[in-house]
């Protein structure tokens, strides 16, 4: 099925995941609305045999792919005449990461693999608080040696 930019939708329980990640829209006429990165290549442009139609003058007719592969995106430019940005750089080819901010044409989009108020998952807090401890074993330890 096609995704418009007036239809777009969430994900089956509304939910962002690493495995269904979405493009928001963040420009005006697209603010808010969701665009679901199914697994595989997605066509992204004005025309209505893209998989997401943007209705946006600036947007090329299939301005750009995206890739949703084992949990990992990216998005390829297809030669469109205003170009693809991601964080505004003007890329050819680029891996996208949570918060990144795309640009097609004028339309613009943040990638999406969690909910904004979310807080890391429960891996990566507990990687940052053991890299903090031992950061505060290594200054203690450091501080104890230099007093001998």
């Amino acid at each position: 099925m096609r995704q418009y930019a007036s239809d777009a939708a969430d994900g089956p329980d509304g939910r962002i995941s690493m495995h269904e990640p979405v493009l928001e829209g963040s420009s005006p006429g697209i603010v808010g609305r969701r665009f679901v990165l199914r697994p595989g290549r997605q066509a992204i442009g004005r025309r209505v045999d893209n998989e997401i139609v943007v209705e946006d003058q600036s947007v090329s007719g299939c301005h750009a792919w995206i890739t949703n592969q084992h949990g990992h995106c990216a998005i390829m430019n297809t030669l469109s005449t205003n170009g693809t940005f991601v964080n505004d750089k003007r890329i050819h080819e680029a891996m996208l990461r949570h918060g990144d901010h795309i640009r097609l044409g004028q339309a613009e989009f943040v990638f999406l693999t969690r909910e904004h108020d979310l807080p890391w998952p429960v891996s990566r807090r507990r990687i940052a608080i053991a890299s903090l401890l031992l950061a505060a074993l290594g200054v203690v330890m450091w501080w104890f040696l230099g007093s001998l």
